[in-house]
């Protein structure tokens, strides 16, 4: 059997994904952000104004629009690929400008990350700004992909992209940003009981493979799961393993 990418079996994405959600603090910890430090971010845009437009780019878009403290906020939701809105703007000739243009967890699935930036950069009103979450730099996924990337299945709808790589494209173009850490975790300790369902689904999660414990060489396998017990991936708590599930929020000014 050949590794193949766990997105190329969108149930088994589905089922390992919604694990994934169940074991880790990952919309808590972007909850917290969006309740806590994100009503400040839009005042300091909104100030003075009886209404401003905000551009969802990809999910996020419910937990958004139920934030306390934004009643006042029109939302408008387009449901299209980021790279559809991009062509339909063009075409139109209509650029419309926005006060705040935020894209959650979706830059993993653009094919051209720096031109995308910049496209909806160039759609911020003066004095608006650009939010973008997504796996910290310093998380256990970055170092993930770092190190095995090359060994696991490759596929073209998901790319291996951190904050650290964002803030290199921004640096890069020039652009004023502050990022903000969100510390979160994933329990991964049944990913070390051989022949743990839940651990193995986990393991594909992490690995973006299908099957991974059946498919995996061994020897990538032992590695693997070696490493995700090391203080570089994971934190003990007692009898548990917490992988470092860390999110970056950027924000971006116009």
């Amino acid at each position: 059997m050949t590794m193949r990418s766990l997105l190329s079996d969108h149930s088994h994405y589905v089922e390992s994904f919604r694990l994934f959600l169940e074991n880790s603090t990952e919309h808590q910890c972007m909850l917290e952000f969006i309740q806590n430090m994100l009503p400040g971010i839009i005042s300091s845009i909104g100030d003075g104004k009886s209404k401003i437009n905000v551009l969802s780019v990809g999910g996020g878009s419910e937990h958004v629009a139920k934030t306390s403290s934004l009643e006042n906020i029109k939302f408008t939701w387009h449901k299209e690929t980021s790279l559809e809105y991009e062509g339909r703007m063009k075409a139109s000739k209509e650029m419309k400008k926005w006060h705040f243009i935020h894209m959650i967890q979706m830059l993993y699935y653009v094919k051209d990350i720096p031109a995308t930036i910049k496209f909806f950069h160039s759609l911020l009103e003066p004095g608006a700004k650009l939010l973008i979450i997504l796996v910290s730099g310093s998380s256990g996924w970055a170092r993930l992909w770092k190190k095995y990337g090359p060994r696991l299945p490759l596929n073209d709808l998901c790319l291996y992209v951190s904050s650290a790589d964002i803030e290199k494209v921004l640096d890069g173009a020039g652009l004023k940003y502050q990022s903000y850490e969100l510390p979160s975790h994933m329990d991964i300790t049944d990913c070390f009981t051989e022949g743990n369902k839940n651990g193995e689904l986990l393991l594909d999660f992490l690995t973006e493979t299908c099957n991974f414990s059946q498919t995996a060489p061994l020897d990538l396998k032992n590695e693997i799961v070696d490493d995700l017990k090391k203080i570089e991936y994971s934190e003990k708590k007692g009898d548990n393993y917490l992988f470092n599930n860390n999110l970056s929020a950027i924000v971006i000014e116009s």
